[in-house]
């Protein structure tokens, strides 16, 4: 049976309540007062005063001439690869026409959602590759307008390796609004920002619980953040790499939960060891330990087979399995966001370059969707033409259903195309 060598600190309730509460309120001043209130939050939460929130082709221009030509290069690499990835799943979406049964032809289509959203993070680093996974996507899926909001830096403006990566993956317009008043100005609008159909991109947890609330007024890709690890390990495993692993994705955010499950004790103890040992030389140690402390836990099991049952039941966000045959029981793991297999595959890759969408579930969610990808800015649809030859096969079938439910408009729908008029009981 499972136990913990380190257990993360409980989420109080009221916690939760107040976040509710808090998100709730801004929603309802941004539907209210609309740009007022998104200046007001600027003020107040970036410390800035801002007359325009759209972000205009000089700043861009500015910005294009501001970073260095290792930062373009970067950020075109990871462009392309992300793009290519994304093409790739674009085709194992197809359309198709069947006559299913004589006279009824049915069809499906892929159609291109005709607004999006992308909400890139700001905070404390430059989340430039955030921009990428969720601009690019939904340009290669045909999106028209792809509007983006990131909150501003101190002066008043975006990090300029933020704002070229968001223009270079094809934003349209591009505002300087950040937290979950950004994600209420994507969804009801405001007097600079037209309102999307749909909204993209991870956040802190007030982004989350903003995308919670707005939907069903708009689609949302997921509710993803904050960020989670999980590492699954054997004897084997170099505890240099597995906490590493653990500790670049604790850097992101206060909040985040990083797991190593392991059935080696030895290895789990060594674990507490580097732990201390690689935060000692880490720049960022003071988020890093902040997240361990709250959210961290090591879990040790009595074997690789419990140790899958828990990482299934966990479905992280991001599972890491570094033991000796990773590849052989990657179908035993079915319940996460994205796979890494191997101590050579860092979730950092991901994170970056790699290509596959670092946009992926999070809290559980993963036991019910995947993450973010080019599907999520399309949607499948479907269509039907009927001639009289299929009316003659299908009417006599849903007249009688009609009937046995005790719909008779619905019968006479059937009736009046099988005999050019409907019974009157």
């Amino acid at each position: 049976m499972a136990k913990y060598i380190k257990q993360m600190a409980n989420i109080e309730q009221k916690e939760v309540d107040d976040l509710e509460r808090t998100v709730k309120d801004i929603i309802n001043n941004v539907r209210k007062n609309g740009d007022e209130a998104l200046k007001e939050y600027s003020r107040k939460f970036d410390g800035v005063e801002l007359d325009e929130l759209r972000v205009s082709q000089e700043e861009i221009e500015k910005a294009m001439s501001r970073i260095s030509t290792t930062t373009l290069e970067d950020i075109k690499y990871s462009i392309e690869r992300i793009k290519s990835f994304a093409e790739e799943q674009r085709k194992t979406l197809t359309e198709f026409e069947k006559e299913m049964i004589p006279g009824a032809f049915l069809g499906q289509k892929v159609i291109p959602i005709e607004s999006v959203g992308a909400y890139v993070p700001g905070g404390r680093y430059p989340l430039l590759s955030s921009a990428q996974m969720a601009i690019i996507p939904a340009k290669v899926a045909g999106v028209s307008h792809i509007r983006v909001c990131t909150p501003p830096t101190k002066d008043g403006s975006i990090h300029p390796a933020v704002l070229v990566a968001a223009h270079l993956s094809g934003a349209d317009e591009i505002f300087k609004v950040g937290g979950a008043q950004a994600i209420a100005a994507l969804a009801y609008g405001t007097e600079s920002i037209k309102p999307v159909y749909k909204i993209t991109g991870p956040g802190n947890r007030f982004v989350t619980e903003a995308k919670r609330q707005v939907h069903g007024k708009v689609g949302i890709d997921l509710l993803a953040g904050p960020s989670e690890v999980l590492v699954v390990a054997d004897k084997t495993a170099k505890v240099e790499y597995v906490v590493s692993d653990l500790l670049a994705q604790a850097e992101h955010d206060v909040e985040t939960h990083v797991v190593l499950v392991t059935d080696d004790e030895t290895l789990a103890y060594k674990a507490l060891d580097e732990i201390e040992k690689q935060l000692a030389t880490l720049p960022t140690a003071e988020i890093a330990r902040a997240a361990w402390n709250k959210r961290g836990q090591i879990i040790l099991t009595e074997s690789i087979e419990e140790s899958i049952q828990v990482a299934n039941e966990i479905a992280p966000e991001h599972l890491h399995v570094q033991t000796e045959n990773a590849y052989e029981i990657k179908d035993e793991f079915i319940n996460y966001g994205s796979l890494f297999i191997g101590e050579n595959s860092p979730v950092v890759f991901s994170d970056k370059v790699i290509g596959t969408n670092h946009i992926l579930p999070t809290n559980g969610a993963a036991k019910y969707t995947g993450g973010v990808w080019v599907g999520t800015f399309l949607k499948v649809v479907t269509y039907q033409k009927v001639d009289y030859t299929g009316v003659k096969q299908l009417a006599p079938h849903c007249i009688r259903q009609s009937d046995d439910e005790g719909l008779i408009g619905h019968r006479r729908s059937a009736e009046i195309r099988l005999h050019g008029k409907f019974s009157i009981d």
